[in-house]
């Protein structure tokens, strides 16, 4: 996965809410990587109503 990619919502592993929960299945666009959980990767997703969340790499796929 690269910034500026375009990726797919395929689920999330925490209880992040309904706000997160209404993003599997939507396509956003990678907008930085980061460490998280002190080992592995994930990702700030942008989606076209602006929001904003990150994600870790095996909860998203190519879109």
């Amino acid at each position: 996965m690269q910034v500026g990619q375009k990726v797919r919502v395929r689920g999330f592993k925490d209880g992040s809410g309904k706000a997160i929960a209404s993003k599997v299945g939507e396509i956003g666009v990678i907008k930085e990587e980061k460490i998280m959980d002190g080992s592995k990767w994930g990702y700030i997703v942008k989606f076209s109503d602006s929001s904003k969340s990150w994600f870790f790499a095996d909860e998203l796929e190519s879109a």
